[in-house]
């Protein structure tokens, strides 16, 4: 049976969650991260050297790295689903995974960890606000995109889909201001139909 160790309340987790649920999988998930530590463990740490969640064990093979697990899990499980074999469209679907980590993430986690995850007091609002606009610029790009199909990752639902699925939950759900952004609400609107996605991401902020 699949492994998947980490918090539930973790992003990157959710990705791994979210796709495994969309595949059907069944799993063992092991709380870590966070409150619930084990991350700085020798037996976890033989597992995941960085002391990062998510983590998987599949038959024996160990794999950590968010994007990564999903790809695996995609390319390995989900074939017929949410893996793309031609090499364009594939490509197209990765290009989002890794724009979403590398420019959307570093930009929303301050939000994030803002508003749900620090007391009223100890916020940063000017920090929070430059975060919020920034956020709103950048979500411009996967907006013009889903002017012209309905998922990120093309005519369906696929592995590009699932790393900004998840943060676009928290998007629509804080308590800001935010740009209008029609078929991003339209993309989410799909998503939150899926069981898959209701049971893992569209959760209660925490």
């Amino acid at each position: 049976m699949l492994t998947i160790w980490g918090r539930a309340n973790s992003s990157n987790v959710k990705k791994v969650l979210w796709c495994a649920e969309e595949l059907d999988l069944a799993y063992d998930r092991r709380e870590a991260g966070g409150a619930f530590g084990v991350v700085d463990t020798a037996e976890y740490r033989r597992l995941n050297p960085t002391g990062l969640v998510p983590t998987i064990e599949d038959a024996g093979f160990v794999l950590w790295e968010s994007n990564a697990i999903v790809r695996y899990l995609a390319a390995t499980y989900g074939r017929d689903l949410l893996w793309l074999e031609e090499p364009r469209h594939r490509g197209h679907a990765d290009r989002w995974m890794d724009w979403c980590s590398t420019a959307f993430a570093p930009v929303f986690g301050p939000i994030f960890r803002g508003l749900v995850r620090t007391p009223p007091e100890q916020r940063d609002a000017a920090a929070i606000e430059a975060a919020i606009v920034a956020a709103g610029r950048l979500l411009a790009i996967p907006e013009a995109a889903l002017a012209e199909w309905p998922y990120l990752s093309g005519d369906g639902l696929g592995i590009g889909d699932i790393p900004l699925g998840v943060l676009i939950h928290g998007w629509f759900n804080l308590p800001i201001e935010r740009p209008a952004t029609p078929y991003l609400a339209r993309w989410y609107a799909l998503l939150k139909e899926r069981p898959a996605y209701a049971r893992v991401v569209a959760t209660p902020l925490s």
